[in-house]
Formats: C-alpha cells, sequence, structure tokens
C-alpha cells in the first residue's frame, strides 16, 4: 500500500485523467445546434428540396443546393474519418450524470485523503515537536545500523580467520 501523499498524487491524477475525459466526451457527443437558416448537420443527407433561384434554369443546381450538398458530405466525412456522432439527448444526459457522479466521488475521496494527512489539526510548534522527536529516534536508529554494520564486519573476519585456519588443518 502506498502512502497517504502518493495515494493523494494519484487521486489527482486520476481526477485530472476524469476531467478531460469528461471534457472530450461533451465535445464530441452534444446535439448540433441549431442555427436559423442553416442546414440540420445532424442528419447529413438532407431530402428537403433547395429553393429554386429566379432566372436559374431549371436543371442548373442553385446556390443554397450547392452549400447544402457541401455541408453534408463535410458531415459525412467528418464521421467517416472517426468523428463520432451525437448521442441522443436521454444518453448524453445520462452519460452527463454519471461523469458528474463519478467526479464527485474523486473529489470527496480526495478530500478524505487530505484530512487524514498527518499534521492536519496539529499547530505548527506541535508539529515542530514531533519532528525533533522522529529526528531523534532517526539519529538512534543510524547508530544502531552502525554498530550492527561494525559487529557484521567483526563477525565476518572472525569467520573469515577460523575458515583460514580449517584449510591448513585439512
Amino acid at each position: 500500500m502506498a502512502d497517504r501523499l502518493t495515494q493523494l498524487q494519484d487521486c489527482l491524477d486520476d481526477l485530472a485523467t476524469q476531467m478531460f475525459a469528461s471534457i472530450r466526451y461533451i465535445q464530441t457527443r452534444h446535439q448540433f445546434g441549431i442555427i436559423p437558416d442553416q442546414p440540420d448537420m445532424s442528419d447529413p443527407i438532407s431530402n428537403a428540396p433547395a429553393p429554386l433561384q429566379p432566372n436559374a434554369a431549371p436543371d442548373a443546381p442553385t446556390a443554397t443546393a450547392v452549400e447544402q450538398d457541401t455541408n453534408a458530405n463535410s458531415a459525412l466525412e467528418a464521421h467517416e474519418h472517426g468523428q463520432p456522432r451525437p448521442d441522443d439527448p436521454a444518453t448524453f444526459q445520462a452519460a452527463l450524470r454519471e461523469l458528474a457522479r463519478d467526479l464527485v466521488l474523486k473529489e470527496q475521496q480526495i478530500e478524505y485523503l487530505i484530512s487524514v494527512l498527518p499534521g492536519i489539526g496539529e499547530s505548527e510548534a506541535n508539529q515542530n515537536q514531533r519532528i525533533l522527536v522522529l529526528e531523534k529516534e532517526l539519529r538512534e536508529a543510524d547508530e544502531e545500523r552502525k554498530q550492527a554494520l561494525a559487529e557484521r564486519e567483526a563477525m565476518l573476519d572472525k569467520l573469515g580467520a577460523l575458515a583460514g585456519e580449517c584449510k591448513r588443518i585439512f
């Protein structure tokens, strides 16, 4: 199990990833807005007949028809190039609720990890006193380690001497 600061960092990384994924989902899956006098981009194949321009030949395509075809083709090309289609409103709203719930849960997990960090709720003087006690314990442990290393070296020397004597005897 990782220490609390590592857990907190991991949660913050997860939160950033979830935020990015949420924004990306909203950006790519929202419904198209309706703009007056513009073709509906949610249906790339428009079946509505284009109005004829006055003085235009009946067989000649009108500027509006060309624009609609261009817009429809660009919408089809966008879908063909990996851009997803918008979700239906019910699915989109359900996904938004789930994404929001996940973000809130991750934020609550971060709040909990912050609240259980050592030193939260302690005065600065108490924290400094605790640091001094821990430093003293660390120095004592370091002295014990140095003594154990010296003892180990002495034992290795004795063992080496005994091994050398055993070789001479046999």
